[in-house]
């Protein structure tokens, strides 16, 4: 899979999982996606700084990712 699949994948599993964001006040943007494995984001609005943000990276984002990308490995947030 090129880079340019990946990261489309990446972009399908984030438009699904934004508008949960969103309704709390916060988003999520795709920073990039380092050796194939690794993706980084970043959290938005009231993401940023919320208790929950790492379950939320974890459990939702991450999950999500993975369902559409497999070969993912993990997610970190990069803080603004």
């Amino acid at each position: 899979m090129s880079q340019e699949e990946l990261i489309s994948k990446i972009e399908i599993a984030l438009d699904e999982i934004r508008p949960f964001l969103q309704s709390d006040g916060g988003d999520i943007s795709l920073l990039g996606v380092d050796e194939g494995t690794i993706v980084r984001v970043q959290l938005q609005g009231a993401c940023v700084g919320c208790s929950v943000n790492q379950m939320t990276l974890k459990s939702g984002v991450e999950m999500t990712i993975k369902k559409h990308a497999p070969q993912i490995e993990r997610v970190i947030n990069v803080e603004a």
